[in-house]
């Protein structure tokens, strides 16, 4: 059963992060705000929601700057006060959700939230299952070309489900924050896997080229 909080949820606007449900996400925290933040989410339902800072947010940066509507919920796994009375978190998606209206503004801010749902699909799915094992091969085929090996080690992965493995390998793309928040905005995971791999496979034929043009310069 999902979670849907049930009081206003504070919000962390992060510049270039986006985090993904069913992904593990390590955060410091060191700003007075925020940590204020954590120490009374921790005595509350233990979630804060992550949001990505719009362009421009420098100019605004210690006042309200924007942030896009959607963002994941995420609870606390782990939390380490530091003797310097900050924080190291270790935190974990829970779900996409719409960042709606505002009721607290000080000292950070705090938003009622809409978990968002997602197409439904099954594991067994045979369309699911040729998905799930051409993001594997694409993303093994990434890691090898980065790390050249006479063997390929079985990819991280095999053992998650195919939510988890896909939000997995979306957090894990070079690509531009936008282009991530894309992909968690897509409603349907199917779709989202088909993106992530084809991004793959764009970085893998701008690789190819660029080796290829490298091997004619010698």
């Amino acid at each position: 059963m999902q979670f849907v909080p049930q009081h206003p949820v504070p919000v962390f606007p992060l510049p270039g992060v986006v985090l993904f449900p069913g992904v593990e996400l390590p955060l410091h925290v060191f700003e007075l705000r925020y940590r204020t933040m954590v120490r009374e989410a921790l005595s509350g339902e233990r979630v804060i929601a992550l949001a990505l800072l719009k362009p421009g947010y420098e100019s605004d940066y210690h006042a309200s700057p924007e942030f896009f509507p959607v963002g994941c919920l995420a609870r606390f796994e782990d939390v380490e006060w530091l003797p310097d009375d900050c924080y190291d978190l270790r935190l974990r998606g829970l779900a996409r959700v719409r960042l709606g209206r505002l009721v607290r503004e000080f000292p950070y801010r705090a938003v009622r939230v809409e978990v968002l749902g997602q197409a439904p699909y099954t594991e067994d799915d045979p369309l699911i299952q040729l998905e799930r094992r051409a993001l594997l091969d694409a993303r093994a085929r990434l890691a090898h070309l980065a790390v050249p090996r006479e063997e390929t080690p079985a990819e991280a992965g095999e053992g998650l489900a195919f939510e988890p493995l896909v939000n997995t390998v979306c957090m894990g793309l070079a690509l531009d924050p936008t282009a991530k928040l894309a992909l968690l905005e897509m409603e349907s995971v199917l779709e989202r896997a088909r993106r992530a791999r084809e991004t793959i496979e764009e970085q893998l034929r701008w690789a190819e080229r660029g080796r290829r043009s490298g091997g004619d310069r010698n």
